[in-house]
C-alpha cells in the first residue's frame, strides 16, 4: 500500500473544512466525491477511473473544531492522512487528538480493506480461470517487444492480464495492460508486498517493477524475475522474496526515474535486505535501455572478456577525439578546477563560460562552446550572483528563457550522503540534460579539511559519482592561499590537482585586467594565456534602496595593463581571426610592382565564409565584421578603399613569400 504521510500545514487556508478536503483528494489526482460527511464512518465514491458505477475511493472523516481522517483508492491501494488546516496554534492535546482520529481512520479503513480484498480475491480468481492465454501478437508486447510469459487476456476487451500472488502462493489480485500501455490493478485486490514471478534458470533473482521490464531481464538473461509492480511495493517484495528464497542472491533492477523515485526505493530494499542493486546508465528502465540498442545482458551478468586488459591491437586504435565544452578549455565528461586569489574574479569566468554553455552562444573569446544544460550550485553571494547573472544576461542580450541553467539556493555538503543525496534529487527534479555542474566555491561544498588527502578524496569521489550520474562535467572553483607563493597554486592537499583534467588559474593584473591561464591540461596541450579587462555595466531595471542604478562587471577580452596597446600581441581570438585572414591572402593576393598590395573584403569574406563553423549565414556575417573590426582596432590591419593590408612588415614578407612560392608550383605543375 502507498502510504502519503500526514504533514504540518506550512500555510492557512481560509476554506471551509469540506472545500479543503475536496481540494486534498484533487491534489491526489482523485475525483472528490459529490458529497461529504464527517461521521467517522467510511464512505465509497467514483474516483473519475474506470465504470462510473465502480466506487473504489473511500474516505473516513471525523467532525470538530479541526476536522481529520484518512482517504484512498482501493484500487491503486493508496492510503492518504488528512486533516484541515486552522488559523490558531495548534495546541499539543488538539495535536494529540487529530493523530488518533487519523489513526482511528487508517482502523476502519484496514478493517473494511480485509471484506474489500477478500472480495476482489474470488473476483480476480473467476476472472483469471476464465481467461485465455495471451497472444504474442498483443499489441502491448509487441511495442515493448517481449513475450508473453504465462500471461493471459480479458474476453472483452484484450487486456493483458498479469496475476498478482502473495507471500504463501495465494492469487489475490490482477493487473490489466491495454494496448496503450495504460495500467489498472483489478479494484480492492491486494498489492502491497505481492507479486508475480516470471520463471527461469539460475541461482540469481532478477526484480523490477513492471512486467515489460521483468520480461526483457527474463529474455536476455534466462534467470527467473519478479514483478514488484510498482517503486513503492519493492521494498515489502524484497523483504518476502528473501524469506522464500534465502540461499539465491537478489537482484533488483532498477528504473532510472527523473524524479529519483525507483532508485530510492530500489535503495530501500537493498538496506533491508542486502539485496544488489543496478540501475541503468540512462533514463528509464530495463526495456527502454534494451530497445534503444544497449546490451542490457553485459549491464546485468557482466562480460566474459577482460574489463581491464585489452589486446594490443585495440590498444592502439585511434582514440576517439576529445569532445570539449569550450575547445581547447573545458572538457566534456571531465573533472576540472579552477582557481584564484578572492576577489580575482574567477566566479566571474566560471559564470561566463558556463553561461555561453546553457545559452549556446558559439564562442567563448574565438573558442568554439558547446551547448548544454548547466547546474551552478552557488554556495554563497547569491544576491550578488543575482546581479552578475541579469548584467550578463542583458550585455549579451539572451532571452532568459532560452538559457538550460539551474542555480542553487545555497551551498551543501556534497561530500556526505545527506548532502549528496539533495543535490542529486533536485538536479533529477531539474528534467534537465547535464553536460556541466559547477561548484562554486569548494569550501561551500565540503565537509572537512581541504589539506586531509582524505578528505579531498570523499569530495572527488562525489565529483565522480556525479558525473557517472548525469553523463556531465565538473567544475570547481577554488580558492588560493594569501601569500604570493601559495597564489600560484590551488589551496589545500596536492590530491586536487592530481585529480584533475583541466585546471585553470585566474589572476588578477592591475586594477582592470584579469590573466587566465591553465596550468593543467592531461590530454592535450596547455592553451594559450587569455587576458580579459573589467567592465563596469548597469543592470537594467535594478536599483538599490537609495534608488541608485546597481552595477556589475562584464569580461571583455583585451590586454594586460602595463603591457601597452601594440597590435602584435595578440590573444587566441585575434589570432584565429588574423589566420582567416592569411588564409584569403595566400588564396587570392595578387603580387605587384610595388609587392603585396593587400586583400579586398569581399575575397577576405569569401575564404572566411568557407572556413567558417557557423551554419545560420547571420552568424557567418557577424563573426567576419567581429573579427575585421578586431583586427583593425588593435593595429594588425589597415584599411583603404575596402583594402586590408598587415602593418608588419615581416607579415607582408611571408605572405609575398608564400605567393611568390604559390606561383612557381603553378609553373612546375604545367605539361
Amino acid at each position: 500500500m502507498a502510504v502519503i504521510p500526514f504533514q504540518q500545514p506550512t500555510r492557512i487556508n481560509d476554506d471551509p473544512p469540506e472545500e479543503q478536503f475536496r481540494q486534498a483528494v484533487e491534489r491526489s489526482g482523485l475525483t472528490p466525491p459529490p458529497d461529504i460527511r464527517m461521521d467517522g464512518k467510511i464512505h465509497r465514491f467514483h474516483t473519475g477511473t474506470g465504470k462510473k458505477t465502480e466506487k473504489s475511493g473511500w474516505y473516513v472523516l471525523y467532525g470538530g473544531d479541526i476536522p481529520a481522517g484518512a482517504f484512498g483508492d482501493w484500487r491503486d491501494d493508496c492510503y492518504h492522512a488528512w486533516r484541515a488546516e486552522v488559523s490558531w496554534e495548534v495546541s499539543l492535546s488538539e495535536e494529540q487528538d487529530i493523530r488518533e482520529r487519523i489513526k482511528q481512520a487508517r482502523e476502519i479503513r484496514e478493517a473494511e480493506a480485509v471484506k474489500v480484498q477478500g472480495a476482489a480475491m474470488e473476483a480476480a480468481r473467476n476472472i483469471w480461470q476464465g481467461a485465455p492465454d495471451a497472444p504474442e501478437d498483443h499489441p502491448y508486447l509487441t511495442k515493448k517487444g517481449v513475450k508473453p510469459h504465462d500471461i493471459k487476456v480479458t474476453v472483452g476487451d484484450g487486456r493483458l492480464i498479469i496475476p498478482v500472488y502473495d507471500s504463501t502462493g495465494e492469487l489475490v489480485s490482477l493487473q490489466y495492460i491495454d494496448k496503450e500501455g495504460n495500467k489498472q490493478f483489478h479494484p480492492g485486490g491486494k498489492v502491497s508486498g505481492c507479486f508475480y514471478m516470471i520463471q527461469g534458470q539460475g541461482e540469481t533473482i532478477y526484480m523490477a517493477e513492471g512486467y515489460a521490464t521483468a520480461a526483457t531481464i527474463h529474455e536476455v538473461t534466462g534467470s527467473p524475475v519478479i514483478i514488484a509492480f510498482n517503486a513503492g511495493n519493492l521494498p515489502p517484495v524484497a523483504q518476502a522474496a528473501k524469506g522464500l528464497y534465502p540461499n539465491n542472491p537478489l537482484t533488483i533492477v532498477a528504473d532510472n526515474d527523473v524524479s529519483g523515485v525507483g532508485q530510492a526505493k530500489a535503495q530501500e530494499a537493498r538496506d533491508k535486505t542486502g539485496a544488489n542493486v543496478i540501475v541503468t546508465p540512462v533514463t528509464g528502465d530495463a526495456n527502454d535501455y534494451h530497445l534503444a540498442g544497449h546490451d542490457l545482458k553485459e549491464l546485468l551478468v557482466g562480460s566474459d572478456k577482460p574489463d581491464w586488459l585489452v589486446p594490443f591491437y585495440e590498444f592502439v586504435q585511434k582514440p576517439a577525439p576529445i569532445k570539449w565544452l569550450v575547445k581547447g578549455w573545458l572538457q566534456a565528461n571531465a573533472c576540472m578546477m579552477m582557481f584564484g586569489p578572492s576577489g580575482s574574479g574567477k566566479s566571474f569566468v566560471a559564470m561566463d563560460m558556463a553561461l555561453r554553455i546553457a545559452s549556446g552562444v558559439p564562442e567563448w573569446n574565438g573558442f568554439r562552446v558547446r551547448k548544454g544544460g548547466v547546474v551552478y550550485l552557488a554556495g554563497e553571494g547569491q544576491q550578488g550572483m543575482k546581479g552578475r547573472a541579469s548584467g550578463w544576461r542583458a550585455y549579451h542580450n539572451i532571452d532568459p528563457r532560452s538559457v538550460d541553467c539551474w542555480i542553487s539556493k545555497d551551498g551543501c555538503d556534497l561530500n556526505t550522503e545527506e548532502g549528496f543525496a539533495r543535490a542529486v534529487e533536485n538536479i533529477r527534479k531539474s528534467g534537465m540534460d547535464v553536460s556541466l555542474i559547477v561548484i562554486d566555491t569548494l569550501h561551500r561544498f565540503l565537509s572537512g579539511d581541504e589539506n586531509s588527502a582524505q578528505d579531498a578524496k570523499t569530495m572527488l569521489d562525489a565529483c565522480a559519482k556525479l558525473m557517472a550520474l548525469f553523463n556531465c562535467s565538473v567544475l570547481l572553483v577554488h580558492h588560493t592561499g594569501v601569500s604570493p607563493e601559495a597564489q600560484k597554486r590551488a589551496r589545500g592537499s596536492s590530491s586536487w590537482k592530481g585529480a584533475q583534467d583541466i585546471e585553470i588559474s585566474v589572476s588578477p593584473k592591475g586594477d582592470k585586467s584579469i590573466l587566465v591561464e591553465q596550468t593543467k591540461s592531461k590530454d592535450t596541450e596547455l592553451a594559450a594565456p587569455i587576458c580579459f579587462h573589467k567592465k563596469v555595466i548597469d543592470v537594467p531595471g535594478w536599483f538599490d534602496e537609495d534608488d541608485e542604478q546597481v552595477t556589475t562587471l562584464i569580461l571583455e577580452e583585451g590586454e594586460m595593463e602595463g603591457e601597452g596597446t601594440s597590435s602584435q600581441k595578440m590573444t587566441p581570438a585575434t589570432h584565429a581571426a588574423m589566420e582567416t585572414y592569411r588564409s584569403a591572402a595566400y588564396k587570392k593576393g595578387k603580387l605587384t610592382p610595388k609587392g603585396f598590395e593587400g586583400i579586398h573584403l569581399e575575397e577576405w569574406r569569401e575564404v572566411f565564409y568557407e572556413g567558417s563553423t557557423h551554419e545560420n549565414p547571420e552568424s557567418k556575417r557577424q563573426a567576419f565584421f567581429r573579427a575585421r573590426d578586431g583586427l583593425v582596432k588593435k593595429g594588425i590591419l589597415t584599411v583603404s578603399n575596402d583594402i586590408y593590408k598587415p602593418t608588419n612588415d615581416f607579415e607582408i614578407m611571408s605572405i609575398v613569400l608564400c605567393l611568390k612560392e604559390n606561383k612557381a608550383q603553378i609553373y612546375r605543375d604545367k605539361p
